[in-house]
């Protein structure tokens, strides 16, 4: 009888497992947007952000960590991350390795 439940339990876990599969592939076969004819909404922020970012190099020669979070009102972490983008992006390069001395510039400065 146990082996009956088992049987049945693992049938039960593949065809579901295959049904959600199918699902996530079809979702991801979708193109970027396409459904709302637009950018996902998190997608523009975080490129909105970038740019506002970018005006500040502009304005500035040296950027550091504070000056991101004030300006977009976000966490210490996520202007981390956002600088990190910027920086794997090969526009801006940090100077110092820790702490409050930390400032990046743009590349070619």
């Amino acid at each position: 009888m146990d082996y009956i439940i088992l049987i049945i339990a693992g049938i039960a876990g593949i065809v579901l497992g295959t049904y959600l599969a199918r699902r996530r592939v079809i979702r991801k076969s979708e193109p970027f947007g396409e459904a709302q004819g637009k950018e996902p909404e998190d997608v523009k922020n975080k490129r909105e952000n970038l740019e506002k970012i970018g005006s500040l190099f502009a304005g500035q020669g040296r950027v550091a960590n504070d000056d991101v979070e004030k300006l977009l009102g976000v966490s210490d972490a996520t202007s981390t991350r956002y600088l990190d983008e910027l920086e794997k992006q090969g526009l801006i390069r940090q100077v110092g390795k820790t702490g409050k001395h930390v400032y990046y510039e743009k590349v070619g400065q």
